[in-house]
């Protein structure tokens, strides 16, 4: 997680004033979930053997993936890592641990778990919104994390294995979003299979205690950053048991843009970013039939929807960064400010629309929000 990696390939930093901040080595965290229930994590190895892997002829498709939900009794699991290769950065700089307890039993209070499906930024990582997902689990939502392998910069798979992104050069973003959208697909069947008390991990790892019975195949939400974002409505045409979908400030692009859909649909966009200066977005808009919302979140930058919102600040000269760039790429929204208001607005959406549970917040400006502007 370099700044090489921050979110997308082509999004590069650039000059600009400094912001404050410590470049001391040490532990980054993340900020506390805010739901009531402590969160498990659990990794998972699938397999599609009916699908040759689409960057590497010859293979199967095999994907990681990471499940956050509700636990309980989790002091007697350990505390996760980032599902990332590299825990420390240069100058001795570890990686936050998260807020999820690997293994532990669902918690049964939680009843029946909506599912939130979440895909990365280009060559992004699973782990790359942890603050939001953690976030999401500790308020009753079975929250999946992605690993589009070959297209991530480094997927590890339990014996050892990297594979790394062998995108070819020029590859076009429609042809990665419909290779997402069939993973999205794939991933959303496995997790069938566990409600129905299948275990599809290819180690046959031990699924948590109470998995199986929690998981609402019938309550299916998903949310993306970046090109992870611009993925979420290819998805929702590819399976149509995803019932809600949200786009963190990514660009659209292929077939999905100018196809109906007649499900929720939030875009949440940077500062400079929105339907007025996105014509993707704009086309996209015009074909939207459910109930459909676009937010800026004044201040923030591209890389404000993923954690290095929180984790480039603390230290930059660990990622590669210099104070002066941060601005350019993170805005100068408070990092911890910018995190809750994309929870809260995030968790209101889910809520409504996975369980019927209405906010006003999502009905225009809010005085407790004031930077968050509703587009029109």
């Amino acid at each position: 997680m370099t700044a090489a990696t921050a979110l997308d390939a082509d999004q590069a930093p650039g000059q600009a004033a400094s912001l404050d901040a410590p470049q001391t080595p040490g532990q980054l965290t993340l900020p506390a979930p805010t739901g009531r229930y402590r969160v498990g994590t659990v990794d998972l190895h699938l397999r599609d053997s009916s699908r040759t892997d689409p960057w590497v002829p010859g293979q199967q498709r095999e994907l990681m993936v990471s499940l956050w939900y509700p636990a309980t009794h989790t002091s007697h699991y350990p505390a996760a890592q980032l599902p990332v290769s590299q825990q420390v950065l240069p100058g001795g700089v570890t990686l936050p641990t998260t807020a999820g307890h690997t293994g532990a039993p669902v918690d049964r209070r939680a009843g029946k778990l909506p599912v939130v499906l979440y895909s990365p930024g280009l060559h992004g990582s699973r782990a790359q919104s942890t603050a939001l997902v953690q976030d999401l689990a500790s308020r009753g939502y079975l929250v999946v994390t992605l690993d589009h392998t070959h297209d991530s910069s480094d997927v590890v798979f339990p014996d050892g294995r990297h594979e790394v992104n062998t995108m070819p050069p020029g590859s076009h973003s429609s042809h990665t979003i419909a290779i997402r959208a069939a993973d999205t697909h794939f991933v959303i069947n496995q997790l069938s299979r566990i409600a129905h008390g299948h275990n599809p991990d290819v180690e046959h790892k031990p699924l948590p205690h109470g998995l199986s019975k929690a998981v609402n195949i019938n309550r299916i939400g998903m949310f993306g950053a970046s090109l992870g974002g611009g993925a979420v409505p290819a998805a929702m045409h590819a399976d149509s048991r995803i019932d809600a979908g949200a786009n963190l400030d990514g660009q659209l692009f292929g077939s999905a843009i100018d196809k109906p859909l007649d499900r929720p649909f939030l875009l949440f966009s940077s500062e400079h970013h929105n339907r007025n200066s996105d014509r993707s977005w704009a086309r996209f808009w015009r074909h939207l039939h459910g109930e459909r919302l676009d937010l800026k979140l004044r201040g923030s930058g591209h890389n404000s929807f993923v954690d290095h919102q929180v984790l480039f600040p603390q230290a930059p000269g660990a990622f590669g960064l210099t104070p002066p760039q941060l601005e350019q790429i993170l805005g100068t929204i408070d990092p911890n400010r910018s995190i809750e208001v994309q929870r809260t607005y995030l968790a209101a959406f889910f809520d409504k629309h996975l369980r019927h549970r209405h906010s006003d917040l999502l009905d225009g400006p809010s005085r407790h929000y004031p930077e968050v502007d509703f587009i029109r």
